[in-house]
């Protein structure tokens, strides 16, 4: 049998609580967990890929079937160049679901053996997102409240 990888993608800038929480649902259900940061040469990062490897790495200390990596291009490529066979994508709302269910079938038609799995976050993240967090610390406010505190010292 072949071992069971799913791929957690995203910009994690910076990773919130929301995201741990997910993973938190999917960790006993794969034998590896990517987390894998996209690079978009489109967006501005708030924190470079060096500075979100670094925090995902705190955060997942000791998660042995946790993986941190970093790709440019289609997701589905990453995932069939790793040998993974699920996307990972949580779920705060309904609107949530409505992107990420077009996303997923396009993923399946760009990749037939690659699945989609969705996670509702818990309720007491579903307003977190990375870029309101950013907005936060941008403006110097505190962000406690919506980021593993694990990471707190290296957003200093």
């Amino acid at each position: 049998m072949s071992k069971r990888i799913g791929v957690f993608p995203g910009s994690f800038d910076p990773i919130t609580k929301g995201h741990v929480a997910i993973l938190e649902k999917a960790y006993g259900l794969f034998d590896e967990i990517v987390v894998a940061i996209g690079i978009n040469s489109s967006k501005q990062s708030y924190f470079s890929i060096e500075e979100r490897t670094a925090q995902l790495k705190k955060v997942f200390e000791g998660r042995n079937k946790i993986k941190i990596d970093s790709y440019q291009g289609l997701t589905v490529d990453y995932c069939s160049n790793i040998g993974a066979h699920y996307l990972i994508r949580g779920l705060r709302d309904g609107k949530d679901f409505e992107y990420e269910k077009s996303i997923a079938i396009m993923n399946t038609q760009l990749e037939g053996a690659i699945e989609t799995v969705f996670f509702m976050t818990a309720a007491e993240y579903s307003a977190i997102n990375a870029h309101i967090v950013r907005d936060v610390l941008k403006n110097n406010g505190k962000v406690d409240a919506f980021v593993p505190a694990a990471i707190l010292p290296l957003l200093k």
